[in-house]
């Protein structure tokens, strides 16, 4: 009989106690709006992209949670859990309490729910074949496509939730539903809120005349070691599987980046200084894309390319003057 695995991660169902297990060993956690497990170091921003954060441990199927505990809250922290003290009544000039209205301190406005929901295909495009374990994309469904599915896909009902995810002042919950709760655990087992013949797979195929958006410039960021220099190239939704980073010569970098919203970026940037082609690395992530450059020569850049202005720089004409 299959059993379905408890892993942070995994969630498959096997039958072979011996079957390998990708997983997150650690809680998950959530600070200052970042999202991530306490295992691995990946942080992301929004609950899709922390979904998709990859497991960071490889072990064997569960059926039995062993995920570690968090840590309790120190004596500080819970003293900042308290509520304040209630507002001091008003006294009149001839000593006496006032009676009437309490003016209070202004409550916290609570976060507008977003308007973004979930836009989606509605059914799976019948001549895309459907990969064994895929999980239903819809938020909050968490079914997996096995044999059994296939044989009986017409009777099949899909609970979801349309929303996003909330997480707020220790609450969890979805926008489009009441339910709030405090636990991750009891946050993931809230049932969707709304239902849908048929689960969704793979989605529909992009239409083939939709013409791709091309962008001009992405905004970048970095930072330099002795060694090395790290740079941050901010680009969504960078697809994976066709994207393309040339180290094509010492002194610049060939980008090819699709995005899965039919989006493209494509530039080649002259670098600042020369890097050991070999040695220097990329990686993708739900936000941006890393680069990661080794010197060659270990000097000081002064900017990421070579085409831009140092800042601060101070361009003088002429002979300086005696004071």
């Amino acid at each position: 009989m299959a059993q379905k695995c408890v892993h942070k991660g995994c969630g498959k169902k096997f039958t072979e106690v011996d079957e390998e297990c990708v997983y997150h060993p650690g809680p998950p956690v959530f600070h200052e709006g970042q999202k991530g497990w306490k295992c691995c170091k990946p942080r992301v921003l929004t609950f899709d992209e922390f979904l998709s954060i990859p497991p960071c441990t490889t072990g064997k199927h569960s059926t039995t949670d062993d995920t570690s505990e968090s840590e309790p809250p120190s004596a500080s922290k819970a003293q900042d859990d308290l509520p304040p003290p209630p507002a001091p009544r008003p006294i009149a000039s001839d000593g006496f309490e006032q009676k009437g209205a309490i003016s209070q301190a202004p409550q916290p406005t609570p976060p507008v729910a977003s308007s973004n929901l979930l836009q989606e295909s509605d059914s799976d495009d019948p001549s895309t074949p459907i990969p064994m374990n895929t999980t239903c994309k819809r938020r909050g469904c968490n079914a997996t496509y096995n044999v059994d599915t296939k044989s009986s896909r017409e009777g099949e009902e899909c609970a979801y939730h349309p929303g996003q995810a909330l997480f707020h002042e220790g609450s969890k919950g979805w926008t489009c539903c009441k339910r709030r709760v405090l636990e991750f655990d009891e946050f993931l087992k809230i049932e969707g809120c709304k239902s849908k013949k048929k689960h969704l797979f793979v989605g529909s195929k992009k239409d083939a005349g939709q013409e791709e958006k091309v962008m001009d410039v992405s905004r970048h960021d970095y930072y330099q070691t002795p060694t090395a220099v790290i740079a941050s190239l901010f680009l969504k939704k960078i697809d994976k599987q066709r994207a393309k980073v040339n180290f094509t010569s010492p002194t610049s970098i060939a980008l090819d980046l699709p995005t899965t919203d039919n989006t493209r970026y494509q530039t080649e940037i002259p670098l600042f200084g020369p890097i050991e082609c070999t040695r220097s690395k990329y990686k993708i992530m739900g936000t941006k894309l890393e680069l990661t450059l080794v010197k060659a020569d270990g000097s000081n850049w002064g900017t990421l390319r070579s085409d831009e202005q140092r800042p601060n720089e101070i361009i003088q004409l002429g002979r300086p003057g005696r004071v």
